[in-house]
């Protein structure tokens, strides 16, 4: 009798390792995700998995409930380290940890009225999926969506009153990675880790020469140095090397190093990115929810998912509309200013088109497309960009009434300036004034002063209708920076962007301006 027991154990215990074998196989073949062993994971992630086993679930509820009560109690101080503890012990339940990061982001947060703290809140909601759950879950879409969304949504858009304190926290913590001038293909080609970089320039005598001339003479020593010294190669060091070209090599190296070590963020993706899209400001959310959607395509088996794809469109035409910083001050995060990306109109149309014929031409998407033409068309005209306009004037008369009707793009474009005035949310309003203060600047270098001024006191026409709040419905609406600071802003990056010729007319237009204004000020102080 024992004997048979023995034949029969044997025989179930051979059945069941042939089920679980070709059950294995199912969840690597269709990539199904599932509470066994676990990649990536560190020590004690690892230990609890394997010697809590199914025991882990129960204690993964307890602490729900106690978050809960934390919560209901308003104690949030907690909830930190509750996250990370259930993110542990049950790390494939990405729904879990999207729901956690969601909640800190948008529910703790906004219970801070001091806009640090609520910021500390919004980033340790971004943290908890990008640091660790997506480690744990490295195909999962739904992370990448939630990611995304949190910088497209929460940070990128208006509804939170913090929303320019978070857009000046990203900018300031983007910009002393990246520089001033980023160079994101140098960062792309660089070495990835110590070891590749040690492979490459370990032979380097005059790089390790020069580094113990300054006093570090390790990899490590070069990297801190490099990191205490606000992001930028120490002067003893570059120095001693004498060769700006090394040095900017080994600056893109540490800047790649240091964006993969505290945003996750790869160069070499960035990178594509620009290409397929065209040059993004990195400095702004929307390029880092380009950023997460894209790789929840390129993780994801099949590398489709209709979230991702779709936040990808709309942070596209979001960075169209105002995906490009033009000022930034530590220390006042309400001048924060942003402008219309224009190297993205193609991307963002060709992504509408695409959209539109992946989903068997449904009206939706043709109505988006046609929306977005029109106000490209109105965004480009007022940046000076009027070939482009015209280009895309004579597309949009092709599918839309509207455009066949109108006697020419200029008129066209007023008739859309007036709905922009009567209808101006805060970000729109500032785009608009901004692109007819340039389109100002503009002629006026080019010697048409009557040009220069209409669009001067279209822009100012605009901005005193807004702050009068007299549009219906947005009596309360938030206000402008002052017309000064706006203006102030457009001249500054112009002196950047535009030739040396004319900026030096630029200037000496400027210089005249404010003696003008300066001598009728006198004037008036005198009749007084």
């Amino acid at each position: 009798m024992y004997c048979s027991l023995l034949l029969v154990t044997l025989v179930l215990i051979f059945g069941i390792s042939r089920v679980e074998k070709q059950l294995d196989g199912m969840v690597r073949e269709n990539h199904l995700r599932f509470t066994g062993q676990i990649k990536n994971a560190p020590p004690l992630v690892a230990f609890t998995t394997v010697a809590l086993g199914s025991f882990r679930g129960l204690i993964a509820d307890l602490l729900w409930f106690r978050a809960g009560g934390l919560q209901e109690k308003g104690n949030y101080f907690e909830m930190v380290q509750l996250a990370r503890w259930i993110t542990d012990l049950q790390p494939t339940f990405s729904g879990a940890t999207a729901y956690l990061a969601w909640n800190m982001a948008y529910n703790i947060s906004v219970t801070c009225s001091d806009y640090a703290d609520r910021w500390r809140w919004v980033n340790e909601g971004i943290k908890l999926i990008r640091d660790r759950a997506l480690d744990y879950n490295p195909e999962d879409p739904v992370l990448y969506k939630e990611l995304g969304w949190i910088f497209q949504h929460k940070l990128g858009n208006i509804l939170d009153d913090a929303n320019l304190y978070y857009k000046n926290q990203i900018a300031l913590a983007m910009t002393a990675i990246l520089g001033a001038n980023p160079d994101i293909a140098g960062m792309a080609a660089a070495p990835v880790g110590e070891k590749e970089f040690m492979a490459k320039y370990a032979d380097n005598k005059r790089l390790w020469a020069a580094a113990a001339a300054a006093g570090w003479p390790t990899y490590n020593e070069l990297f801190s140095a490099f990191k205490n010294n606000e992001n930028e190669l120490p002067l003893a060091f570059t120095e001693r090397l004498d060769d700006a070209k090394l040095a900017r090599a080994l600056e893109n190296y540490f800047r790649a190093e240091l964006l993969r070590e505290r945003y996750k963020l790869d160069p070499r993706v960035m990178q594509e990115i620009d290409e397929k899209y065209g040059q993004l400001d990195w400095r702004v959310p929307e390029s880092q929810a380009i950023y997460w959607a894209t790789m929840g395509l390129k993780k994801t088996p099949g590398h489709r998912d209709l979230n991702c794809e779709r936040m990808i469109t709309q942070s596209l035409y979001e960075a169209f509309r105002s995906g490009r910083l033009l000022m930034l001050d530590p220390k006042k995060f309400e001048s924060v200013v942003s402008v219309p990306n224009l190297n993205l109109v193609d991307a963002v149309d060709r992504t509408f088109q695409e959209a539109y014929e992946a989903n068997d031409k449904q009206f939706t998407f043709f109505s988006a497309r046609i929306n977005f033409m029109k106000e490209a068309i109105t965004i480009l005209f007022n940046y000076g960009k009027f070939k482009k306009a015209e280009e895309y004037f004579k597309k949009l008369a092709e599918l839309d009434l509207e455009a066949r009707l109108a006697r020419s793009l200029e008129d066209f474009v007023m008739k859309r300036w007036a709905e922009n005035v009567r209808d101006a949310s805060v970000k729109k309003a500032n785009d608009v004034i901004s692109g007819l203060i340039f389109r100002s600047l503009f002629y006026l270098v080019h010697g048409d002063n009557d040009a220069a001024l209409a669009n001067e006191r279209i822009a100012r026409y605009i901005y005193r209708t807004y702050m009068s709040g007299t549009a219906k419905g947005q009596e309360f609406r938030v206000g402008l920076l002052p017309y000064a600071d706006i203006k102030k802003a457009v001249v500054e990056n112009c002196m950047k962007t535009f030739p040396p010729a004319m900026v030096t007319i630029l200037k000496a237009k400027i210089e005249e301006e404010q003696a003008a204004a300066a001598a009728e000020a006198a004037a008036e102080a005198g009749k007084k």
